[in-house]
């Protein structure tokens, strides 16, 4: 069938207003939906809010979650609540929250868990991809101790020490790819010893209790946890293990100041939401966040429990988990470090 000049101009006119149609239609839908979500970030909140945290009641991440939390309603003029769901480190309730709407009304709770575990275990959970950062809210500091038996009473004569007689130390952990264990992981890795590492599969309780005997010499284990012992005498702190000194032992050095330089393996907990969640609403969210970590009974209650509050922009939350999820696949590819 031939077709002619004319019939070649009318179709060639019809496809060109379709194009014109369709380019309508999509410039449409995409006004409405930047619309309905500016509308959203302008109403924001209508409804509580519910935080969920992937430890059990009494849980540093679980405190913090209530302390901010509380403030956060004054700024909000909405309720939010705490929902616990343990399990699996966290990452139950992390996967939870990356499927739930991205609606601003279901965030997460997260802590060094969510990068260690998938670092560990090589996940296809990425939590600074697969849920978007609020804030950073606090420090929980590590610190080092050692038994009052240790023949070292600073950090360059326990390396010292640690190098002479290697089987002499032992550090007590959680288990493996746990806060404690990463910390002794990258104490051996800079400084170039072989301490070996003693996992707990109960917790960290055991450890402590067998540390206070003399069964084992070294751990990694929570500042406030440690603290009384330290001050009556049946520990000795060498080091805290985050890049700033903890406030609950200001006295005690980080172990950059003692002389590790780089050294930074701290307990962090901060706020994230689902993914694809409006960024006016991760604003509020943040701007309400960062309000209620600097009033005073806030900031005073936290420290009491021996968390440092911190705070920061999305965008700085962003950039610290994709920092610490690279520094410790780094340091689980070393040589030995495998299960």
């Amino acid at each position: 069938m031939r077709i002619d000049r004319k019939d070649r101009a009318i179709r060639g006119t019809m496809f060109s207003r379709y194009l014109k149609m369709a380019a309508l239609c999509v410039g449409v839908t995409i006004i409405a939906a930047v619309g309905t979500a500016a509308l959203m970030a302008q109403t924001y909140p209508a409804q509580p809010i519910k935080v969920i945290v992937g430890f059990g009641p009494g849980s540093a991440a679980d405190i913090l979650a209530r302390l901010v939390g509380k403030r956060m309603e004054v700024r909000l003029g909405q309720p939010i609540v705490v929902e616990n769901r343990p399990g699996n480190s966290s990452m139950i309730a992390a996967e939870t929250v990356a499927r739930a709407a991205p609606d601003g009304y279901t965030l997460f709770m997260a802590t060094i868990a969510n990068t260690l575990n998938p670092a560990e275990a090589k996940s296809g959970f990425n939590l600074g991809k697969d849920l978007a950062p609020i804030a950073l809210l606090g420090m929980v500091p590590n610190v080092l101790v050692a038994h009052p038996s240790v023949p070292a009473n600073n950090l360059e004569e326990l390396i010292a020490l640690a190098r002479s007689k290697p089987e002499s130390l032992t550090f007590g952990s959680s288990g493996f790819a746990t806060a404690s264990y990463m910390a002794a992981a990258l104490f051996n890795d800079k400084a170039g010893t072989k301490i070996l590492t003693v996992p707990y599969q109960g917790g960290s309780n055991q450890a402590v209790s067998d540390l206070l005997s003399g069964r084992i010499t070294l751990m990694f284990n929570v500042a406030a946890t440690l603290a009384p012992h330290v001050e009556a005498g049946k520990l000795k702190a060498f080091a805290v293990a985050q890049s700033t000194r903890a406030s609950i032992m200001p006295d005690v050095p980080t172990l950059a100041e003692a002389g590790m330089t780089g050294y930074d393996a701290g307990i962090w907990i901060g706020l994230l939401a689902p993914p694809g969640t409006a960024t006016a609403i991760i604003e509020k969210l943040s701007a309400a966040a960062n309000e209620a970590l600097k009033t005073q009974d806030v900031e005073t209650a936290l420290k009491r429990q021996g968390t440092d509050p911190r705070g920061g922009t999305p965008k700085e939350f962003a950039d610290f988990i994709r920092a610490d999820i690279e520094k410790w696949v780094a340091i689980l590819a070393r040589p030995g470090l495998g299960k």
